[in-house]
């Protein structure tokens, strides 16, 4: 027997639950609970209320979900000042 297809959503997250899980407003008007997949866990992407994220569910319960994307901000990030690691070393030498 085949597997499903899973059914991607785009949406909100409004609320960080305990147990890494978010309560998420989909684009559709719904709201959900998520939890996020293995590879956001591995590569430690952090997740924040206000984010954009893709949330992937199953056909058969469609009020739980998986966080596998979160979307880069619009938002400029702070401008000015010398890089980060610049005024620690004294910009002479790199770091191998």
């Amino acid at each position: 027997m085949a597997k499903e297809e899973l059914i991607q959503f785009e949406g909100l997250v409004t609320e960080i639950l305990p147990d890494a899980r978010y309560r998420v407003q989909l684009d559709a008007g719904h709201e959900i609970v998520a939890y996020t997949a293995g590879k956001m866990k591995k590569n430690r992407i952090k997740t924040l209320a206000g984010d954009r994220v893709t949330v992937e569910m199953s056909p058969y319960d469609l009020e739980k979900g998986r966080l596998i994307f979160r979307h880069k901000d619009e938002r400029p990030g702070p401008t000015g000042g010398p890089p980060r690691g610049a005024a620690q070393r004294g910009g002479q030498f790199r770091r191998r």
